[in-house]
Order: C-alpha cells, then structure tokens, then sequence
C-alpha cells in the first residue's frame, strides 16, 4: 500500500497555476475552504460558485489515458478509486443543494487539450464565474462547454452539459 501523504493534494502546478491566471483576470478567491464539503480547491463567495482542479489518475477520470489502474495491487487501487469519486460525488451534490455553482475542471484540459487552448479555458472560467451558468466540468479530450448568452442582459445564462 502506496503512503498517499507523499502525493500533494492540494497547492499542485497545476493549480497553482490556474489560480494565477484566474487572479490576474481579476477574481479573488478563498482556497480550500475546509467548511464546505470537499473542501473546493477554489472558492468565489461573490460568484457563490467552487472550482475542483481533478487529477485524471486520482479521480479515476472516465474515457482519459492518463486515468488507468496500477498494474500491482489493483484491488486496492479500484477500492480508492470508488471510494474517491463517491466522495466527490457526495461533495458536489452537497454543495449544490446549499446553493452552489461547480465547476470541476480535469487535468487533462490543463495540460493539453486538443480541443482548446489555456486562454480558451481562463475565458470559460472567466464566463462561467460572472454568469448564472450552472455546474459543469472540462475535460481535454471534449470541446469547452457551451454558455448561452443573454443579449439583452450580456450575462450568461446556463450551460449546455450533459452532466
């Protein structure tokens, strides 16, 4: 059996460097706020909406390669897996019956996406925030999802997703 604490979970490149960008695009956030369940990697009290950056590999990512089970040991590593995406699971639903907006986002749309660039995604997150979008999630190897524009208002109004 692996020793988890040697594998940061939270403070990681990746999302420190999504925290970057997202704050020179002005948005100021909480980090890891150990009063909501999940403990959301960011959190926009204003926006009244949580970001989880996912590690394809951690959260068992469906139709990802970088998402596999270990070849040693594999009962334990299908175990952690169930057991990590029933607590997120629990955690998003959670936050979204208190009223919260979440946006989860994959590794794999950080690293490299086929679909879309980093600049694309700091925008959607950038919409996302300021929109009354409700929860969705981006993964690299699926187009951004789609926001619907009011152009009356300019705000956004919901996300198209199939989740």
């Amino acid at each position: 059996m692996p020793d988890m604490s040697l594998f940061p979970s939270k403070n990681t490149k990746l999302e420190v460097g999504l925290r970057k960008l997202i704050f020179s695009k002005g948005f100021r956030y909480r980090l890891h706020a150990r009063k909501l369940k999940g403990s959301p990697d960011l959190v926009f009290p204003k926006y009244k909406a949580v970001i989880f950056i996912h590690g394809c590999f951690w959260h068992a990512h469906d139709g990802c390669n970088v998402a596999h089970t270990p070849k040693s040991n594999q009962a334990f590593w299908i175990e952690k897996f169930q057991r990590n995406r029933e607590r997120d699971s629990k955690a998003k639903e959670w936050l979204e019956e208190d009223g919260w907006r979440v946006l989860i986002i994959w590794e794999c749309a950080l690293k490299k996406s086929a679909s879309f660039s980093v600049d694309d995604l700091i925008e959607f997150v950038c919409c996302w925030l300021n929109g009354e979008a409700r929860s969705c999630e981006v993964s690299g190897w699926s187009p951004l999802p789609m926001l619907e524009v009011d152009i009356n208002v300019g705000k956004v109004q919901k996300v198209h997703s199939e989740w």
